[in-house]
Parts: structure tokens; sequence; C-alpha cells
């Protein structure tokens, strides 16, 4: 399964990965704002037009204000909540490990935004044929054996792109050999039961916005078994709603055959 891994301590902030990630997908420019101070504390830090972003955030390090940048995005769970919400299967986990989008299927429904535990998907409240909206981990680069677009244009290597378990040994390797410079954790390798985005920094995770409170088991949507029949009962309900209809106006066909009859 791919992966990537981004490490804080070597992003400069450039946002060239943003760029890219509006050039490929071809997404609307919008303004961008530099965040600053706790990162990723409104929703519209990331938005229908930004699949990816980076968090100005000003921590202390090392006894000063310094400084440190975070990258908030769709985190590719290994088991998304999202997709065991959807009651069509309009997003889905691929083996390669993006988590992707059918807009063709996509009733609307938005039972994925409030799935997600990191507050992802977005609506696109603004267009007369709404989508949801995420970063698809460049979904069709990865099944031609490309890398994300934004891994592919990272100047520092701050963002790299491999298989899930190299990615892995990697991070433990950077915060072996530098214990005092990097938190001793890896941010998604078992928050929501892994994720396919992984994350490692030298400052704790809630000061660059992350949410350290998810749950280390994979958070399958209680509504999952709930949502599954709902495609079916709303084609019986058309059924049946067509079934009354054509009664009424069987009924109304009659009863003016009927008036006519007497009339004549």
């Amino acid at each position: 399964m791919k992966a990537l891994l981004i490490d804080s301590t070597r992003c400069v902030g450039c946002r060239a990965c943003q760029v890219a990630c509006k050039q490929w997908n071809e997404l609307e420019a919008e303004e961008t704002t530099f965040f600053a101070g706790k990162g990723y504390q409104n929703p519209r830090d990331l938005s229908a037009n930004s699949w990816t972003v980076i968090t100005y955030n000003e921590v202390e390090v090392n006894n000063r204000f310094d400084w440190v940048f975070g990258k908030l995005q769709c985190f590719h769970c290994n088991v998304p909540a999202c997709a065991s919400a959807c009651p069509v299967h309009a997003l889905e986990k691929t083996e390669a490990g993006p988590v992707i989008y059918h807009a063709d299927i996509c009733l609307g429904c938005r039972y994925c935004q409030l799935a997600c535990p990191f507050k992802v998907p977005r609506f696109e409240w603004n267009k007369i044929i709404p989508e949801i909206t995420k970063c698809t981990m460049c979904g069709d680069r990865v099944a031609a054996g490309l890398e994300p677009a934004c891994a592919k244009v990272c100047p520092t290597d701050a963002i790299v792109f491999g298989d899930r378990d190299e990615l892995i040994a990697e991070a433990e390797s950077r915060i072996r050999n530098n214990p005092t410079g990097y938190v001793h954790h890896i941010f998604g390798k078992d928050e929501a039961g892994g994720t396919c985005v992984m994350h490692i920094s030298n400052v704790p995770f809630e000061e660059i916005g992350f949410d350290t409170k998810i749950p280390m088991e994979p958070i399958l949507s209680k509504a999952e078994h709930a949502m599954k029949p709902i495609p079916y009962v709303l084609t019986g309900l058309g059924l049946v709603l067509g079934g009354v209809s054509w009664v009424v106006n069987r009924k109304k066909q009659i009863n003016q055959e009927s008036q006519t009859g007497k009339e004549g």
C-alpha cells in the first residue's frame, strides 16, 4: 500500500504543494491566507478549492518562538469512516492506498462529512450541482505509477511518497537518529486504525492543529449498517409513490369519464 510521509522539520512553507494540487486537479483559484497560531481552527482552512493547505504556526521551539509548518489534507484512512458511511459507495478505498470519490453516483447526503474523524470532506454549497471535495492522493497519478503532485514538486523532500511500511521504517529511523529533534510519535501510523498520510514533527502535533484525541482503532461509522439499505429504501419509496400517483390519476380519469358519460 502506498502512502505519504510529511516531515514538518523539512517544510519551508513555500506552498508549492498547494499550487501543484490546484493545477493537477484543475481547482479554481482563490485567495490564500497564511494561517497562524494553532493551525487548523476553522473549517474554511480546507475549502472546496483547497484540497491541501500549508498552515503557519508560531510555536515555541528550544525556548524561542519559531514558525512550524503543517500540511492539512485527507489522511486516507486504511479503513475510512467516510466510505463506510456512504450508502452508495461514492467514496472508495483503493488497494493502492488513496480514498477516491465517484461524483457520478454521489447522493449528496453528506454522511461522509459527519463520519470523518478528521473533518476533511467539503460540500460545494455554492454550486447548482454540488459535489463532495477532498484530496484523492492523486489516485489517477498513483494508478499510472506516478507520485502525487504535491510530493512531486516539494523542493525539500518534506513530502515523500512510497510504500507505507517503508515510510514507517524511514520515520522511525529519523526519530531514532535525532531523538531530541522529533516528537517520538508518527501521527497517522495508528490513528483511526492507521492512515496513508503520516506526519512527523519537532513539536507536539496539537501545536500544528492536529486532533490528538483520535482513537487508535478504525472508526467504522455507526451508521454503516443503517446506511446500506438506503438505496433500496429510496427505490422502494419511489415505486410506492409512483403507484400511489398512478392510482390517484386513474381515479381522476375514471371520475372524468363517468362525469362525461353522465353529461352525454
